[in-house]
């Protein structure tokens, strides 16, 4: 007989623990944890926690050797040494036994092994069978393989093994110029790897403000990264030890070939579902992922998704936040998921951070928009560390003053789009900002001075 609970969940990341924590939590549910991969899921184990570990040794490496002579610190030339580096990222990283001894203790049934829906109330894992009125899949995504000739000969590597590396190769071309290609590519530059990142689209990180892009753009290239958008991989074969990739430019112009010790790919995510019977149940997809409504409900009742898998936003806090909407409506209490005021990151030197609406987005949803720019070179926190590329730009409605978007590109970009955003979802002015106090100095000011700027266009 199926064991019986309150709420299975599939998948072990941080999207499925937050929602088993909740429902145990708030509503005393019996919960069971089913994970196939990695206890913990991505984040812990292979991307936030040790990318981020990455990206603190790289902006220091960075920093010794081209700043820190002018700032009167006598140092030599700083080398990475990627064994070490990656010696100390997994010392940070919890052991898979440690995780399912602490999810065990926390009173969660834990389950190894390939998930399947028999129904909506009843997963198959092996010959075993667990049964509930409730089901939250929260399986994941993993690296999407581009349909590239040869790409699947040539031995590519993602971030997953990127971090396994302990010899820095010698060139690195990066498929992607979203979150992951960049902060990959700049880390790697920083440790000594000549890089190119080759992206499709016209721009690198696509969903951002274009005039925030273009700086980042500057300031990777003054490191020397090549970037190069606009342009497919046509193909990869490999030739000894290199790989050689056919760059194609979109607008018909003549092809080149490039040459790299590996190739990364980062050029988007796939849904973990192959497995899971979706179809058989009922389970509404989209080459995206799981369909989900406002209550990350699937089109079968019982069964709700959150988290990369219903590829929404692809971020660790919306797995949590949708799998606390889940948990909450699967037991009654009213939610629905807003991301209107959705802060996102991309953690280079400078950080790109962006709040809400671009301008374009803006005039597409019907606002009269306007924007305001500073350019980071006049913020006094920056001439410390020689900080030439960044902006501060704020979109705002022309007649109501409202916020409507945020883009900055700075050191610390992270932190200062964190507090806008209960700013903006609590519906604040760029007079609101202007007036607003602030320290000095600090890299936020720049927002201050942008809001200024708009103060001075006010509609009449």
């Amino acid at each position: 007989m199926a064991e019986q609970f309150d709420l299975i969940v599939i998948g072990a990341g941080s999207g499925a623990r937050y929602g088993a924590q909740k429902a145990a939590r708030d509503y005393g549910a019996k919960v069971a944890l089913i994970e196939r991969t990695r206890w913990g899921g991505s984040c812990p184990n292979v991307a936030c926690k040790p990318t981020k570990a990455y990206l603190v040794v790289a902006d220091l490496l960075h920093d010794i050797n081209t700043i820190a002579e002018r700032l009167g610190i006598e140092v030599g030339h700083a080398r990475a040494n990627l064994a070490k580096i990656k010696a100390r990222k997994d010392s940070l990283i919890k052991p898979q036994e440690k995780w399912v001894e602490d999810l065990n203790g926390a009173g969660f049934a834990t389950v190894e092994g390939e998930a399947t829906l028999v129904d909506a109330h009843t997963v198959r894992v092996g010959d075993e069978e667990l049964q509930a009125d409730r089901i939250l899949i929260a399986t994941g995504s993993r690296t999407a393989v581009p349909p590239v000739d040869g790409i699947e000969d040539v031995g590519w590597i993602d971030h997953v093994d990127a971090l396994e590396l302990t010899e820095l190769p010698e060139s690195l071309l990066v498929l992607g110029g979203g979150a992951v290609g960049l902060e990959f590519g700049q880390t790697f530059a920083r440790f000594g790897s000549k890089v190119t990142i080759v992206d499709a689209l016209e721009q690198i990180a696509p969903r951002a403000d274009p005039a925030a892009t273009a700086e980042l753009a500057a300031a990777l290239e003054e490191e020397g990264i090549e970037i190069v958008t606009n342009t497919f991989v046509k193909s990869t074969r490999r030739e000894g030890g290199e790989i050689v990739a056919v760059l194609a430019p979109r607008d018909g112009s003549v092809e080149r070939e490039l040459r790299a010790a590996q190739l990364l790919l980062a050029s988007g995510r796939v849904p973990n579902v192959e497995e899971l019977n979706l179809e058989e149940v009922g389970v509404e997809t989209t080459k995206l992922g799981i369909a989900v409504d406002e209550h990350l409900r699937t089109s079968v009742e019982g069964i709700w998704a959150s988290g990369d898998v219903t590829a929404v936003a692809q971020f660790t806090p919306i797995a949590q936040y949708q799998a606390r909407i889940a948990v909450d409506d699967m037991f009654g209490a009213e939610a629905s998921a807003d991301y209107d005021a959705l802060p996102t990151v991309i953690f280079t030197d400078p950080e790109l951070a962006q709040l809400g609406l671009t301008e374009e987005e803006a005039r597409e949803q019907g606002f009269d928009a306007d924007s305001v720019r500073h350019d980071l070179k006049y913020v006094q926190r920056a001439s410390y560390t020689d900080s030439k590329h960044g902006l501060y730009k704020l979109v705002f409605d022309a007649r109501t003053r409202r916020l409507l978007g945020v883009h900055i590109v700075s050191r610390g970009a992270s932190d200062i789009v964190q507090g806008l955003a209960v700013a903006m979802k609590l519906g604040a002015t760029v007079d609101d900002l202007a007036r607003a106090h602030h320290a000095f100095p600090t890299f936020g000011e720049g927002v201050k001075a942008a809001a200024e700027q708009a103060a001075a266009k006010v509609k009449t």
